[in-house]
């Protein structure tokens, strides 16, 4: 119930209680819609909390409509790594900005005593609010990255779901509290708007776009040279303004030609079907080869004793591969006298596999910085890379009624005795229990 109202009932309400708000202001309070300036009351501290907060709102504003208004364009681009990576950065520097222009803005009308008598309790609702969602932003965007991206499969859909009528919050209820909370001090903001200072938003003077022009002319000569004076400087302005647009214009298209030439560079090419016929069967081999280690990992959380071999397939020139319990690779080999002996195949230099043949000396090799092992100690050769021995494995042998014959624990202690005329029988299992003492 509570997060029906939280992300169903409150948006509508917010929405309806903003606009019936807005036309209300509008028609009763129109000298009271504008944010009345307190700079004559206070100029110094203004510029430190306005500018920041202004640009810091505007750059995260704009990311936020984008992302909302086109989540095909927006999710295409951030397919891109470099865009998604300066998108991320320039939305965590625009809230930085954000949160430290509030703070100006909150401490200045806090401490100074002419604002003080031109504040109302809105003024400290609708700040509190601001500061909590901005800090709220900052937490999800350090907390959750890549917000840019995955916002577009997630947050965009909800909107619209309100936006047409049928609710879909199944997403965003699964969502972490940081993220939902965002949520619901957007619409708490959305909801006070029409009774704060935050009206001002929405009172842009369009009509002095389209009312007639009016002049005032003062018939005085003092005046009149200062009107000539300042025709002057008018029309130096005029051409500065005509050389700074000309120049913003070229800027402009330049920078249209470089970022184009960008965008096709990180831009993947469009594939041939045989192309992505391949690339999907690549995917589709990889998801086959996790699908089966998740199998091995499970069966081994599961099992006391994992299968290795029948001690009549092992020999001690070949080595047969296995997974021990802690999904690593290890050797299985028979010793001369017929016990086992294994080994993991991980080198102790830097993780390499080693490999399975053994050399006339009883060693195996790892290919990746030459290291040898003796296959009876484990023992790296003199020099090499490797300093450490290759871990034993713990074993147990069984008959074929199941019965345990023998075992060797990882320091090689053994117990039990292994018939010859019988081995053809036996079966090697590493066991947990033996593994858990190394």
């Amino acid at each position: 119930m509570l997060e029906l109202f939280a992300f169903v009932g409150l948006p509508y309400a917010a929405i309806l209680i903003c606009v019936a708000g807005t036309v209300w202001r509008f028609r009763n309070d129109q000298y009271g819609i504008s944010s009345l300036s307190s700079q004559f009351l206070e100029g110094k501290k203004l510029l430190w909390g306005s500018a920041p907060w202004h640009i810091g709102i505007l750059i995260i504003f704009l990311g936020h409509f984008i992302a909302f208004l086109m989540p095909g364009v927006w999710q295409r681009l951030m397919a891109v790594p470099l865009l998604l990576a300066l998108a991320e950065m320039t939305g965590i520097a625009a809230t930085v900005m954000c949160l430290l222009g509030l703070i100006v803005l909150f401490y200045r009308r806090l401490t100074s005593a002419r604002l003080q008598k031109s504040t109302h309790i809105g003024d400290f609702i609708v700040t509190a609010l601001l500061l909590a969602q901005v800090g709220l932003g900052l937490m999800v965007a350090g907390g959750y990255r890549w917000g840019a991206s995955w916002s577009t499969g997630t947050l965009t859909p909800y909107i619209w779901s309100l936006i047409t009528f049928s609710p879909e919050i199944s997403v965003i209820r699964d969502m972490p509290i940081v993220i939902q909370a965002h949520v619901v001090g957007a619409w708490l903001i959305l909801l006070v708007l029409p009774f704060t200072r935050l009206i001002h938003m929405v009172s842009v003077p369009l009509q002095y776009l389209f009312r007639s022009p009016q002049k005032v002319v003062w018939n005085n000569p003092r005046r009149n040279n200062q009107a000539v004076a300042a025709r002057v400087t008018q029309e130096s302005r005029r051409h500065f303004l005509k050389a700074a647009f000309g120049l913003s214009a070229a800027g402009l298209l330049l920078s249209v030609g470089v970022l184009d030439k960008l965008g096709r560079f990180f831009q993947m090419p469009g594939l041939h079907h045989d192309e992505e016929a391949n690339l999907l069967e690549t995917r589709l081999r990889r998801l086959q080869l996790t699908a089966e280690e998740k199998e091995l990992e499970l069966e081994r959380l599961r099992s006391d004793y994992i299968y290795v071999a029948k001690l009549a397939e092992l020999n001690g020139t070949v080595g047969k591969y296995f997974i021990d319990y802690s999904m690593r690779p290890g050797l299985a080999f028979r010793a001369e006298d017929g016990w086992p002996m294994l080994l993991s195949a991980k080198c102790t230099h830097l993780g390499c596999t080693v490999g399975n043949q053994v050399d006339a000396s009883g060693r195996i090799l790892c290919p990746c910085h030459v290291s040898y092992f003796d296959i009876k100690t484990g023992m790296p050769n003199e020099g090499a890379p490797a300093k450490a021995p290759l871990d034993r494995i713990a074993w147990v042998v069984r008959d074929e009624q199941g019965n345990e014959v023998a075992t060797e624990s990882p320091r090689g202690s053994r117990t039990g005795r292994l018939d010859p005329t019988l081995a053809e029988g036996y079966s090697l299992f590493i066991v947990r229990s033996l593994s858990a003492e190394a």
